[in-house]
């Protein structure tokens, strides 16, 4: 029965829960003038104020309440922020009658006391007292009884700071969750052994056997700008103990400073991938792009719609955006269309091989910085489509190249990649030609400084790796592998976005920007650990095949090649390759050849890129009796 009235309860309407508080007030009125008149004695009250001070209090207390929006606070849900609305609420109906009373009676000495100061008293600190403890009483009963522990699922919270306590508060207000947080835990010494929240903290250290001790369903990571190794080891201790990681997002991205038990989500492989933050130059980069007309190729494509992200935020006289892909061109324009500095950017749909309307877009918009992310990036894909390759990555670059430095372009970034070191494709043999010629062309002429960046994958590019992993878990797998030992660099694209940008302003030509890439990371092990954050087993919920090595693909990736060293630069992330250098008559002959051979055989076209990169070795490809 008293379960039905509490579940009734938890929907009951603003003016009842005012009603409930007024009854209250009454209570509270009554008993104090009780006190007043039947144990001190005093009965010197006017027998005509005597029913009226019950209805003046009443009147007093229901102006404020509402002003407070104290009915509108739901019950079950209380919190510290509630309880000081409601003291603030209480104090200032008192101070108030104090007020009325000495007005009243100042007004005729000799009358009796409008409401006896005694009585204001004491009826403020029962009502305080009474409207407090009936929310928390109901609270505990709705929590404990409503929600018993042993349906609860038990969680830890990482984290003992401000983003810790927000947490364990966000879940007490969410009764739906279920969840009964045990204890916290921090690496701070200060804050290990205290209580917090009436929980204990521990220390990570702890971590390990407190979860072989306990049954823990969940661990929350709260801890903000934690380390991505940090994160990996809780990370592995918690899916060691079978418990689901959660994590808090940043602060910034709280609903008005406030976190909700909703925006807590799902440890994702891009969180324990992420590296720490990065310094960029601003003034270096702000010099670079003030008052600057620069354009984007690829603009709408994971690299190029980060760099456009990130320029967006310095002072550019204008952002001339290309993208021969429509539905991403649309999607660029509907995501970014609202900001205040959108209207200074100029999107125009159409391919860099078209000399003709690339030679119009560079004369009419005459900028002073191209940013070239255009090419076609899938290994596979281009080993069955030679001249696709040849056509995108190279003539595309050599068209926006040589029309750069006919219109005067201050500076040609490329954005090359770590698989045209010793490639071992046709993707990769492709941007390595392309590199060659910008190089090239940077000491033949000195109109433009030509500047290339070098780097691995991005953590989430379109057809990278991780998507597809994640929709194959989506739909029960398998997950498919090429091979047990195969790794890769990643980096996420924000990063890779902000290095491509600050190496871009410090460049001052002829270099060819590598990053650094961390550790280079196992594929298996990485499909092993998302299939383990998905809440699933490997072998009994999901599958992992081996499909072998595709054609024109490494096994492990390199960011140099055999033969060339690096110079540091004064950004510690950022160095310098040196390399060989290619003369341009010769380089130009070759790739003037190797564009025009676009009716031959593809064995012929990748001879031909073989002759200019001695390097280019393939591998699991029809091309490699060419090697031979």
């Amino acid at each position: 029965m008293i379960n039905n009235f509490i579940q009734k309860m938890r929907f009951l309407p603003s003016t009842v829960i005012l009603g409930i508080d007024l009854c209250i007030v009454f209570f509270a009125t009554m008993l104090a003038i009780f006190f007043r008149d039947t144990i001190t004695g005093i009965t010197h009250i006017s027998t005509f104020f005597t029913p009226i001070i019950p209805l003046v209090i009443l009147g007093v207390r229901t102006l404020f309440f509402l002003l407070f929006k104290i009915p509108k606070i739901v019950v079950r849900y209380t919190n510290s922020k509630d309880i000081i609305k409601i003291f603030l609420a209480t104090i200032l109906g008192t101070v108030t009658l104090f007020l009325l009373s000495y007005l009243l009676w100042g007004l005729d000495l000799n009358s009796k006391r409008f409401i006896p100061i005694s009585i204001v008293g004491m009826e403020f600190f029962i009502t305080i007292t009474l409207l407090i403890m009936y929310r928390f009483l109901f609270k505990i009963y709705f929590l404990e009884k409503m929600n018993p522990k042993k349906l609860k699922k038990n969680i830890v919270i990482i984290g003992a700071g401000v983003s810790g306590i927000n947490t364990k508060r966000a879940l007490d207000r969410d009764a739906e969750s279920k969840y009964n947080v045990l204890s916290f835990f921090d690496d701070d010494p200060k804050k290990q052994g205290m209580q917090l929240e009436s929980l204990q903290v521990r220390a990570i250290s702890q971590l390990d056997e407190y979860l072989q001790e306990n049954d823990v369903s969940f661990l929350i990571i709260s801890i903000q700008n934690l380390s991505a190794h940090r994160k990996n080891q809780i990370t592995e201790i918690a899916l060691k103990h079978n418990a689901k990681v959660l994590i808090v997002p940043p602060v910034t991205n709280w609903i008005n400073g406030e976190l909700s038990f909703k925006q807590i989500k799902k440890i994702r492989i891009e969180d324990l991938l992420e590296r720490d933050l990065i310094d960029i130059n601003k003034s270096l980069v702000n010099k670079d792009t003030i008052g600057k007309t620069i354009l984007i190729s690829g603009a709408a494509g994971s690299i190029g719609s980060e760099i456009v992200h990130q320029l967006l935020k310095f002072d550019f006289k204008k952002l001339v955006l290309i993208d021969n892909a429509e539905t991403p061109v649309f999607f660029l324009q509907q995501e970014y269309s609202g900001k205040r500095t959108w209207k200074n950017v100029d999107i125009l749909l159409t391919d860099i091989t078209d000399r003709d309307k690339m030679e119009e877009i560079m004369a009419y918009y005459k900028p002073n910085a191209v940013y070239h992310a255009a090419a076609y990036k899938h290994v596979h894909l281009m080993e069955e489509n030679v001249y696709a390759a040849i056509k995108n990555n190279v003539e595309g670059t050599k068209v926006m190249a040589d029309l750069a430095v006919k219109y005067n372009v201050q500076k040609f970034v490329m954005i090359s990649t770590d698989k045209a070191v010793n490639p071992t494709g046709v993707m990769g043999a492709s941007k390595r030609i392309a590199e060659i010629y910008v190089q090239s062309l940077n000491y033949a002429q000195n109109n433009t400084k030509f500047v290339t960046t070098r780097f691995g994958n991005v953590l989430g590019s379109n057809g990278s790796v991780i998507p597809i992993f994640r929709e194959q878990i989506k739909h029960g797998g398998p997950i498919t592998i090429t091979h047990p030992d195969i790794t890769r660099y990643f980096m996420t694209i924000h990063e890779a976005c902000q290095l491509v940008i600050t190496a871009g302003a410090m460049g001052e030509g002829g270099e060819i920007f590598i990053f650094d890439m961390g550790e280079s990371v196992n594929i298996y092990d990485l499909a092993v650990k998302m299939i383990k954050l998905s809440g699933l087993t490997l072998g009994k919920d999901i599958a992992i095949e081996f499909t072998g090595l595709r054609p024109g693909e490494k096994l492990y990736e390199e960011l140099l090649a055999t033969a060339e060293n690096t110079k540091p630069t004064p950004h510690k992330k950022i160095l310098i390759a040196e390399v060989r250098r290619y003369d341009y008559q010769d380089i130009e002959k070759d790739i003037k050849h190797l564009i025009n051979s676009k009716n031959e055989e593809p064995m012929y076209v990748v001879k031909l890129m073989k002759e200019i990169i001695p390097e280019y070795v393939s591998m699991n490809s029809k091309f490699e009796s060419l090697d031979k």
